[in-house]
């Protein structure tokens, strides 16, 4: 199995001192800082674009993972990547006959590229692309706000996406995001999740560095 990475989700953090935040998610062992970008039309919530992304790249070396939580992403692609996105996903919800092509258009950028599914989406929808993917994301809560608790359905995606990812023999990424905590967190990874979106279970833990080990561990 991959090395297991934390990222955790900025959904969380205090946006009045996000860069803050995001210094103390890198000095207390996160591997990637997750981005939830949201428009209000593909999920019931708006939260920051592409100059929130721009600004967090002054602030950590960490490669920044963009959830692109919008309609009609390829719009956005171009942009999110010159801002500092080292990967970039998109929903299969939100792009469904083009996905194909917003992959490849994300990867043209020299970035990598991801496909989300949400709880409802059966695997097979994305079964056929996944060899497209450097990276998986598979939602165990319904987009839109953090705090909800973990879905359990999400774990038979994961061992699915996961035996996909081995056939196919390639270096890719299977993430995971929503409701994860310090009490779940080995049931996910042993489905075969190796990237762990954790919200606040990070940014209201009393001791981030410790919450990020456990979660590793």
């Amino acid at each position: 199995m991959t090395k297991v990475k934390i990222a955790p989700s900025i959904l969380s953090a205090d946006f009045s001192k996000m860069g803050e935040e995001v210094r103390s998610l890198e000095e207390n062992g996160a591997d990637l800082i997750h981005c939830d970008v949201m428009d209000g039309v593909f999920v019931q919530n708006i939260t920051f674009g592409i100059k929130m992304v721009e600004d967090l790249r002054k602030c950590t070396t960490l490669p920044l993972d963009c959830h692109l939580m919008i309609v009609h992403p390829e719009k956005y692609v171009e942009r999110f990547a010159k801002a500092g996105a080292d990967i970039i996903t998109v929903h299969y919800e939100a792009c469904k006959d083009n996905l194909k092509e917003v992959l490849a258009l994300i990867k043209a950028t020299g970035k990598k590229c991801g496909a989300v599914i949400n709880p409802d989406t059966p695997v097979e929808a994305i079964s056929d692309i996944v060899e497209l993917c450097d990276m998986v994301l598979v939602m165990s809560v319904f987009p839109g706000f953090g705090g909800q608790k973990f879905i359990p359905s999400a774990l038979d995606k994961l061992r699915q996406i996961r035996a996909i990812i081995d056939a196919s023999g390639k270096d890719i990424d299977l993430e995971i995001d929503g409701g994860v905590n310090v009490e779940n967190v080995a049931e996910i990874k042993a489905a075969g999740a190796n990237v762990i979106v954790a919200g606040n279970a990070v940014f209201k833990a009393e001791n981030r560095a410790e919450t990020i080990a456990r979660l590793k561990a």
